[in-house]
């Protein structure tokens, strides 16, 4: 992470903090500033109660996941479908032995920044902590994200969902009557922090995909209490178990979606030991912002994508954005009802998210809504080209099924009257710079 940090100061877009901040609502709100003033990563180098650093906002556009994923010749989400195929194809260790970090030191929880982001939240959270776990069975690592909450010293509570791998890793240690252990890794290396945001198949090991956004294996030491595989250059490692049987409340904390999950009883993890870099960077992320919302939307991107382009022909490109439970689709049509069929290989593709799925054409900007609600008016009835599908489960948390059912808009031009609907353009455009025209001292 700070070989990130520095690539991202030296281009001019890292903000400093130098004045003391207060970690209970002062360092989320400079935060969404931050991001509202132009979403760049910011670094403060004063938090009160800590002394450790916090960075934030460092993976807030597509375009710096790009820079982690490659492939610029092409889209994004065919370019991250080709490194999962990859990943999954591995067969040699993703993963380097090497000495756990000289400059290594042992602390406490409370030496940590102990964030509190959101005015009814139960109390400070680790927001950018990946769990890592190996499978009871296969031993395979598995990284995931899960929120933490701060209790004590010794104490941490976890919110595993069901549809996680950690929490199908939890239920089968917890049926054997076995604690799981488990690390937290704070301030990895981009490329881990993207793994642990993707799904992959069970018994992948996740590594497997660092190794490959980073084209060389991922460096990793066995920790002091677990002896899981911890990457040599992690900022920060919390060591312990998730206890069998046992469940305490936690939250409720303002989630991914903008409202707050209500307090309920969750999996508790016993801390048997901290460890921190010398000068050691906590990573903060403001939950529900950019930060957080573009690696959903980039992640479901590119495994609807690989979905559709192994089913279907004609699949250009596919973006989750504005928010990462609406799907948008760019084809090139094949026949009258293939915007249709693509709606029914991405309602599939994921029980959770894809609530909102809409087709267009190559000549609509998919990452442009308003381009996109545009075509879906101005393309024929929008009765007969609404898809109403009642009843599928929703999001993963849903209890009252408030994310239940799909919707699909086909904004395609009508098969076979494409004629009628060719979009204008002003020639030479792509040539123009207003610049070149405005009066010296003019600003844009």
């Amino acid at each position: 992470m700070r070989a990130w940090l520095d690539k991202l100061a030296e281009a001019g877009e890292l903000l400093a903090v130098s004045r003391e901040v207060d970690p209970r609502f002062e360092l989320a709100a400079v935060t969404q500033r931050a991001q509202e003033a132009g979403n760049r990563p910011v670094l403060f180098e004063n938090v009160r109660g800590s002394r450790l650093r916090v960075a934030t906002n460092l993976f807030a556009d597509g375009a710096r996941l790009r820079e982690i994923v490659g492939g610029a010749d092409e889209p994004f989400a065919a370019a991250y479908a080709k490194v999962l195929d990859a990943a999954e194809a591995r067969v040699d260790s993703p993963q380097t032995a090497v000495r756990a970090p000289e400059d290594l030191r042992q602390g406490a929880l409370s030496d940590l920044p102990l964030i509190t982001y959101h005015e009814h939240d139960a109390g400070p959270y680790f927001t950018a902590a990946i769990a890592l776990a190996l499978d009871p069975d296969t031993g395979a690592p598995n990284l995931s994200f899960h929120r933490a909450m701060y209790v004590g010293p010794g104490e941490l509570r976890l919110r595993l969902g069901d549809s996680h791998d950690l929490a199908d890793y939890q239920r089968r240690a917890e049926q054997a009557g076995r604690e799981l252990p488990v690390a937290l890794l704070i301030g990895v290396p981009a490329p881990v922090f993207l793994a642990a945001g993707t799904h992959l198949p069970p018994g992948v090991n996740e590594y497997a995909l660092a190794a490959e956004l980073a084209g060389k294996p991922v460096e990793a030491y066995p920790s002091r209490h677990t002896m899981l595989p911890v990457p040599v250059a992690a900022e920060v490692v919390v060591e312990g178990r998730i206890l069998p049987g046992e469940r305490r409340p936690e939250g409720p904390f303002g989630e991914v979606l903008g409202y707050y999950v209500p307090e309920g009883l969750n999996h508790v993890m016993e801390v048997d030991g901290v460890a921190y870099r010398r000068d050691a960077i906590f990573h903060s992320l403001l939950c529900g912002s950019r930060e957080d919302l573009a690696l959903l939307e980039a992640v479901n991107a590119a495994r609807v994508y690989r979905d559709l382009s192994r089913r279907l022909p004609g699949i250009v490109d596919v973006s989750c954005a504005p928010a990462f439970m609406n799907t948008t689709v760019q084809i090139r049509p094949q026949y009258a009802s293939h915007a249709r069929d693509v709606m029914d290989v991405v309602f599939d593709s994921h029980a959770d998210y894809n609530q909102l799925c809409c087709v267009v054409e190559e000549d609509v900007n998919l990452h442009d809504m308003n381009a996109v609600i545009h075509a879906f008016i101005t393309r024929g009835r929008v009765d007969a080209r609404t898809r109403v599908v009642a009843g599928r489960a929703g999001f993963y948390r849903d209890k009252e099924d408030d994310f239940a059912g799909r919707v699909g808009l086909d904004a395609t031009r009508p098969f076979g009257r494409e004629a009628e609907f060719v979009s204008k353009k002003v020639p030479g455009l792509d040539a123009t710079r207003l610049e070149d025209y405005l009066a010296r001292g003019s600003r844009i």
